[in-house]
């Protein structure tokens, strides 16, 4: 039941939040509401996997 809710959760940060690796951002000059985003995107998608 988690693992689903976490898949879910990618699929809906993929369509909804911006794409960094697109954008080439360098995480040592990112604000910390990017680097937030980062680490919310990076935790769902562990858990999904």
């Amino acid at each position: 039941m988690k693992k689903q809710f976490y898949q879910f959760l990618a699929r809906l940060n993929k369509l909804v939040l911006p794409s960094f690796s697109k954008k080439q951002l360098d995480l040592s000059k990112a604000s910390k509401f990017q680097m937030l985003l980062f680490g919310w995107k990076l935790f769902v998608t562990k858990r999904a996997l």
